[in-house]
């Protein structure tokens, strides 16, 4: 490529230097122009480059090429909005009091404001681009109104940018076929960012829920009948465990191995008083028992735990059997389920509405489990295998009764 590149002249090395095509990402270019969509949303991280593939598009579109409150200063004069894109023969025009973008072939680009949604009545278009949605005031009514305006030519299309928040249009859009929905994280655009950005913002926040909406562009829900709520999980949260005096590691066993297995939960938590401490999830999927059994004791190993405790309902013996042939030094507490999940997990979802018990850092397939299991379990039907390793070492560590200590030697 570097061959290549030095053997071109100079005039078609700065044409490529300006072509969006060469510098886009997979997620920045629009789908197939013939395909049969009327929405594009672009959902992604902050500073993931979300304005520049707006921009980019409206150009191509305002100058023929179909493959392609803050409007003023993110869309228009914002470094990555229309009149900071590479010059490509002139620049088109901005008259702020008429609120309009003029190209030189006599394309037009109208300003509005997602706050007067009424100011859209009459207008018509060829295409709209909609920027950060899930913060606009009234963003059904601005939408829905503008919708009303896509009527120009073959095929009027809109297109929308912005971070996700769980608002009922972002929803609409992503459930809706003609709709074709790209996603990007703020990492995916990191030549372009400043190093102490990505090093204080998303060292800081990843993984955690605003890390993943604001970061990596998830869109992140909360079941209404959830026993744990997000609050619940981000309030206590802590980077660093103190020392603990007491770590185990639970164990929620598959009752089968193979691709149509359920996952083996594995779940390290610790205590310090009338406090627990959740240390890690290495919960394992379609697993085999010797496979989980190793995870399991080298998460144990790993944290220096007192113990591992195991579900035995399903597969009885056989659990406690694996683990002792692996390492019989390791002691085992086997516990057998009396009640169903819901019942078992109240008590602990309660001990997180006390605050009594933290994650340290972040946790975020666990997490997701616990805020989308209720009364009929998880929605999507599968086993809640994370939640129950977690809900049986809380149980083991604050609310069983409380055996003699074992003392740790280190």
């Amino acid at each position: 490529m570097a061959a290549f590149l030095a053997s071109l002249p100079p005039p078609l090395l700065r044409a490529l230097a300006l072509d969006w095509l060469h510098q886009a990402r997979p997620d920045q270019l629009p789908p197939p122009w013939e395909d049969d969509w009327t929405t594009w949303a672009v959902i992604g991280g902050r500073g993931c480059g979300k304005t520049r593939t707006g921009a980019e598009w409206v150009d191509a579109l305002a100058r023929g090429d179909p493959a392609f409150t803050d409007v003023r200063d993110v869309m228009i004069e914002g470094p990555s909005g229309l009149l900071g894109l590479p010059e490509r023969g002139s620049r088109p025009r901005w008259s702020p009091s008429r609120r309009r973008v003029e190209w030189a072939n006599g394309a037009v680009a109208s300003a509005f404001s997602a706050e007067e949604p009424d100011s859209l009545r009459g207008p018509q278009f060829g295409a709209a681009w909609s920027d950060e949605i899930a913060k606009w005031r009234r963003p059904d009514a601005a939408f829905d109104m503008l919708q009303f305006g896509l009527r120009l030519g073959a095929r009027p299309r809109n297109l929308v940018t912005t971070t996700p928040r769980p608002i009922p249009l972002i929803r609409r859009l992503i459930a809706d076929p003609r709709c074709v929905v790209t996603k990007a994280r703020t990492a995916d655009n990191a030549r372009n960012l400043a190093p102490a950005f990505l090093e204080a913002v998303v060292g800081r926040y990843a993984g955690t829920r605003l890390g993943r909406q604001e970061l990596d562009g998830e869109l992140i829900d909360d079941r209404a009948d959830a026993l744990w709520t997000r609050e619940m999980i981000e309030a206590p949260r802590v980077a660093a465990a103190p020392d603990l005096p007491r770590i185990v590691v639970a164990v929620d066993p598959p009752a089968s191995s193979g691709r149509s297995a359920d996952a083996c939960g594995i779940v390290a938590v610790g205590a310090l008083g009338e406090t627990a401490y959740v240390l890690a999830d290495a919960t394992v999927a379609r697993a085999s028992p010797q496979a989980w059994a190793n995870a399991a004791l080298a998460l144990y190993h790993r944290l220096g735990a007192d113990g591992l405790v195991v579900e035995v309902n399903q597969g009885g013996e056989m659990a406690t059997a694996v683990l002792a042939q692996c390492d019989p030094a390791v002691p085992v507490t086997p516990v057998r389920a009396t009640r169903g999940k819901y019942l078992r997990a109240e008590p602990v979802s309660l001990l997180y509405a006390q605050a009594r018990v933290r994650h340290v850092g972040a946790l975020p397939a666990l997490e997701d489990e616990l805020c989308d299991f209720g009364p009929d379990g998880l929605s999507s039907g599968a086993s809640p295998d994370r939640l129950d390793a977690l809900v049986w070492a809380v149980t083991h560590l604050l609310l069983a009764p409380r055996a003699e200590p074992r003392i740790r030697s280190f």
